[in-house]
């Protein structure tokens, strides 16, 4: 017998289609109403009131409503502390069950279980449903029941576990109640203010997930394994802010990806679930290393070094212009968060937690999971991490993935009129050189703050102690 009414809880699943939660509390229940709280416990802790991805979100709200209510519903969005704004919400509108989709970091287990709690203390169900992975909680365990911890064998049993049901799509076309039916708050409504989201070309909503995907798959999918280092080129999708806020659902990447003739597309996706299965599995990577040795390494406290990481003066053009590519647009391509997170750990020495956290601050498509992963696997720390006496040359790197300097020559404009042969180590440039075009080392971009070579023999150093 069907519910009578119920509430479903929209996070991070800003679409209404294909959405676990939502199907199963239109299946379940004669009426259904769907809320939205901008959390305030998040809200509060950002490090600014101008946040893209906060404007991002209320821009995906307005679009979702407008769905609903083609549905015969809406969204009804609070403001405040999540897990009490819910609770109050679902004893107010008289439900007997609320349903979410779950979210694997820690803090938010901690919320939806007090969520769980109090709900079952007013006699409210609460229903948590897999939905931003394929496949999560034990579903993927090794032959001797744990978790994996290296990418390869998990990615083998993915693809052993998986069939047609785990990527197919969830129904969601049932109507809805309409309820407590407002306009979307604006952003000031809510202590913040508008951003440059226009501006950089980015559109929210399921229709700017819709737009970015079509563009993908329709050619280009099939040379992401070929383009996707190359920053400068436009080869990778561009969709992780919608996968990140669920303005598109993974199951139907998914289905595309198995019928791609290159696999590296659906690699990158499996990735996804690996890291979602490790902070799942291991909550303490968030603040620690994934491998406990590797707490005691001793990083280099040396603020002027992280200051100019941050601010792309460096004196490494590769790895300056994609620390401003983050600046300037809050996005920076794969290729190059590896090659400044190296750069950061292993050349500058200084710990992998600040690099992780500036990047929690400034990225649009900020993901507990996958940032702590790749921060990890690029300082060796981590699951699966590269082994720490692999270390990324920034000028080799630069020469290999940005080889006629495009990329470089767009971020940092100060080096345009550097030839080929020495855009990625300008410091080579002779003095007259220099003076000709304009742009002498120190006074018109900064010397190299370190030297490779010896920063590369000081981490070998710093992290051959742990094997004693």
């Amino acid at each position: 017998m069907k519910k009578e009414k119920a509430l479903v809880w929209f996070r991070r699943d800003l679409r209404d289609h294909d959405h676990a939660a939502l199907s199963a509390a239109l299946a379940g229940a004669q009426q259904v109403y769907c809320a939205f709280i901008f959390d305030s416990e998040i809200l509060d802790a950002l490090p600014g009131r101008r946040d893209r991805r906060v404007h991002f979100i209320r821009e995906s709200l307005v679009e979702l409503d407008a769905a609903l209510r083609a549905k015969g519903g809406g969204m009804i969005v609070r403001h405040g502390r999540a897990a009490e704004e819910i609770s109050s919400l679902a004893k107010e509108l008289g439900v007997s069950a609320v349903f979410a989709n779950r979210d694997y970091e820690p803090a938010a287990k901690r919320r939806d279980a007090l969520v769980a709690e109090t709900l079952k203390a007013n006699g409210i169900e609460f229903h948590a449903f897999k939905d931003q992975a394929i496949f999560d909680g034990n579903e993927v365990l090794t032959l001797a029941g744990k978790p994996f911890s290296v990418f390869t064998p998990y990615k083998n049993a993915w693809l052993k576990r998986l069939t047609a049901a785990d990527c197919a799509e969830w129904p969601c076309t049932a109507k809805l109640a309409g309820g407590e039916l407002a306009s979307i708050p604006t952003l000031a409504d809510i202590g913040f203010e508008p951003t440059d989201l226009e501006a950089l070309g980015i559109r929210p909503g399921m229709s700017g997930a819709r737009a970015l995907w079509d563009d993908f798959r329709q050619g280009r999918i099939e040379r992401y394994g070929a383009l996707r280092d190359f920053p400068a080129v436009k080869g990778v999708s561009y969709l992780s802010v919608h996968l990140r806020f669920g303005t598109i659902g993974i199951r139907e990447l998914v289905r595309c990806a198995l019928n791609a003739k290159d696999t590296t597309w659906l690699s990158e996706l499996i990735w996804r679930d690996f890291y979602f299965m490790i902070l799942d599995h291991f909550p303490h990577v968030v603040g620690s290393a994934f491998k406990p040795a590797y707490d005691a390494l001793r990083w280099d406290d040396w603020p002027a070094g992280l200051a100019a990481w941050k601010e792309g003066r460096t004196g490494y053009p590769l790895v300056d212009a994609a620390m401003l590519q983050l600046n300037h647009s809050g996005w920076m391509h794969n290729r190059l968060r590896m090659i400044v997170a190296s750069f950061l750990s292993k050349d500058l020495g200084i710990d992998w937690r600040l690099g992780e956290r500036y990047f929690a601050d400034q990225l649009n498509d900020f993901d507990l999971s996958a940032n702590n992963g790749g921060w990890q696997w690029a300082a060796s720390t981590g699951c699966d991490a590269q082994p720490y006496f692999r270390i990324f040359n920034p000028v080799t790197q630069s020469e290999r993935f940005d080889p006629d300097g495009k990329f470089i020559r767009r971020y940092v404009p100060e080096l345009a009129n550097v030839a080929n042969k020495f855009i990625h180590a300008p410091w080579q440039m002779g003095r007259i050189e220099q003076e000709n075009i304009g742009v002498v080392i120190g006074r018109d971009y900064p010397a190299p703050i370190v030297e490779h070579a010896a920063a590369r023999e000081k981490t070998l150093a710093r992290y051959a102690i742990l094997k004693n």
